[in-house]
């Protein structure tokens, strides 16, 4: 299967690290034109700066500002056309760890829906008009194993938030089927793509880590690349028949 994205243009968020980055550069090799966005101005800089395509372009978004979106997103519709593909990755646990539900403070559950999930539905939200008008698109939410059953990291708010994710994308799906936009989810198994993942995976222990491998079918852990495999898939014109569905990548976890 030939996969080619010559002449569309891609909106990612949290672009810079892990999962994103990985979507990132997929995206380029495969020719699209890529706007990578997120909160970490350096890392985006050193991104665009060691791309040698020319088709890689930065942008400061924070997913919690809508002004900020709308800003971003009115420039794409001003200088490229317009959004053809959505890819949503932003989001993860803030650096919040386990605690008891009953020690939550609703400000540390309310942040990480904020990006989770109303990130996710503000960017959707702003680029819809667009794709509308073309008759074209494709969004893809990054959510998570967690969103399915039980999260390894513990926190309540992030597996609700995943969760959330994929009722939204389904409900996505079915009412912007009609004018030709695609809306599907990618559900990673755990990877080691941030400082956030990296402290829980230490916090395992040896014993722990080789508990995790042993219950995944293919023995290891996943990288950047499995789960931007599976994101250009549902990007492309071979998935134009597949939408509110949720691509579990997690190794046969």
């Amino acid at each position: 299967m030939h996969i080619d994205f010559a002449g569309r243009t891609v909106l990612i968020t949290g672009a810079a690290r892990g999962i994103g980055h990985g979507i990132t550069r997929a995206f380029v090799e495969s020719g699209a034109n890529v706007i990578a966005t997120d909160v970490l101005r350096e890392e985006l800089e050193t991104m665009v700066s060691n791309d040698g395509t020319g088709r890689l372009k930065a942008s400061f978004l924070d997913v919690t500002d809508r002004a900020s979106i709308d800003a971003v997103v009115g420039r794409i519709e001003a200088e490229e056309g317009g959004v053809d593909i959505l890819v949503h990755v932003a989001g993860g646990v803030l650096g919040q760890k386990h605690r008891p539900a009953e020690e939550v403070p609703l400000e540390d559950w309310d942040a990480i829906y904020d990006v989770n999930v109303r990130g996710a539905f503000s960017v959707a939200q702003a680029v819809i008009p667009g794709m509308k008008s073309r008759g074209y698109g494709r969004i893809i939410a990054i959510s998570s194993g967690a969103g399915l059953g039980v999260s390894m990291t513990g926190i309540q708010a992030y597996a609700s938030a995943k969760a959330a994710q994929l009722g939204l994308i389904r409900q996505l799906a079915h009412e912007l089927g009609p004018c030709g936009i695609t809306a599907n989810a990618v559900a990673p198994g755990f990877l080691r793509t941030s400082p956030d993942y990296e402290r829980q995976w230490a916090s395992y222990g040896e014993e722990k880590q080789q508990a995790v491998i042993r219950s995944i079918a293919r023995r290891r852990l996943g990288k950047p690349e499995d789960i931007a495999a599976a994101t250009l898939f549902l990007a492309s014109d071979a998935a134009d028949w597949i939408t509110g569905q949720v691509l579990s990548v997690d190794g046969g976890h």
